[in-house]
């Protein structure tokens, strides 16, 4: 992953969990980062499906890998721990 800053890959995912689950109606600066994306809370309103396409879309996207169900629900926690997983895997390849 090139090099930028935390706030960018943020927003950057924002964009990932729009387009990959074609949502048209949210705006990424709408989209709290810490709030969990599978809550009720969420104005995403995301299910099991969603997340799965997720998780594909950031393995390819990031190049990193999400190799167990525990794992993946962690990662999916909400926007930041994304963000983190992101980063904490990129430093491992350097």
């Amino acid at each position: 992953m090139e090099a930028k800053s935390i706030e960018e890959l943020k927003k950057e995912i924002k964009l990932l969990i729009l387009d990959t689950l074609n949502i048209k109606n949210i705006q990424p600066d709408t989209m709290d980062e810490s709030i969990p994306l599978f809550s009720k809370e969420n104005i995403l309103n995301l299910d099991s499906i969603d997340g799965i396409e997720l998780i594909m879309a950031i393995q390819k996207n990031y190049h990193v890998r999400i190799g167990d169900q525990n794992l993946a629900r962690n990662v999916l926690e909400s926007i930041n721990t994304i963000a983190d997983f992101v980063v904490t895997e990129s430093r491992k390849k350097l």
